[in-house]
């Protein structure tokens, strides 16, 4: 009964916010139904309930694919197959270059959307857009995201400390998400749902920078904020390129 219980919870708490628990929900009644008709021996009731349950698996499989693909993924992200990695730990340079370069585009309202890969790759996500294999620099990013160049309409993915591709496109999410928020914003929650990335955004209209981790959104994040999630994936600034950034700078001036 115990395992029953946690299987349950770990079902339900997959599924939660997304249409699949209605549907859930909605077999839970079905299988009330069913127990009321046997209890008071409705058989033609019953024998609806029963044709529904047992026809209805196959039903569930071919209509939510993409909710079992996400759970599957989900659970073979399982700090109970090993240590969940990240995207570069020790790359804690890549954090200062990637809030400089999100402050710039905010600041001068240009959108951008920036997926930084971490277990699960995205691999065939990186084939819909344009292979770079560049350094990761704000300079670079910021040139990328500058409207009206080939390609600033896309996502950005990041693998390690490298930009492995720019304009590629990416799935939107089909749960119900603010009005304020747009494409951007249904596209990074999207991916954020179908693996463990972790996706920034720079609002187009309002300049407001978010990032979207497991299907869920976090909006109005400043410097501070910004640093400290990107912190927990790369790592804290080393020494090394602490110096490597003032160095840079200074040959800026």
């Amino acid at each position: 009964m115990l395992l029953v219980a946690v299987m349950i919870y770990q079902i339900l708490n997959l599924t939660r916010k997304t249409r699949a628990f209605q549907v859930i929900k909605g077999l839970g009644i079905v299988f009330l139904g069913s127990a009321l008709a046997q209890v008071f021996e409705l058989t033609a009731v019953g024998w609806i309930f029963n044709y529904i349950i047992t026809s209805g698996a196959l039903v569930l499989v071919v209509l939510f694919t993409p909710e079992l693909r996400r759970a599957l993924e989900h659970l073979g992200r399982s700090k109970i197959f090993g240590k969940a990695e990240t995207a570069q730990l020790g790359a804690g340079w890549v954090v200062d270059e990637l809030v400089e370069c999100a402050e710039h585009l905010s600041k001068r309202r240009v959108g951008a959307l920036i997926i930084i890969e971490q277990k699960t790759g995205l691999g065939e996500i990186a084939e819909t857009g344009t292979r770079l294999d560049a350094k990761i620099s704000a300079p670079l990013l910021e040139n990328i995201f500058e409207p009206n160049t080939p390609l600033h309409d896309g996502a950005v993915i990041l693998r390690g400390d490298r930009i492995e591709a720019a304009a590629c496109l990416l799935p939107l999410t089909e749960n119900q998400i603010s009005k304020e928020m747009g494409t951007r914003h249904r596209a990074a929650v999207g991916i954020s749902e179908s693996s463990d990335t972790v996706a920034l955004i720079v609002s187009e209209e309002t300049g407001v920078i978010s990032i979207a981790r497991e299907g869920r959104i976090k909006r109005y994040l400043n410097s501070a904020s910004l640093k400290e999630i990107l912190s927990e994936i790369y790592g804290p600034p080393t020494e090394e390129s602490l110096i490597s950034k003032v160095i840079h700078r200074r040959r800026k001036l």
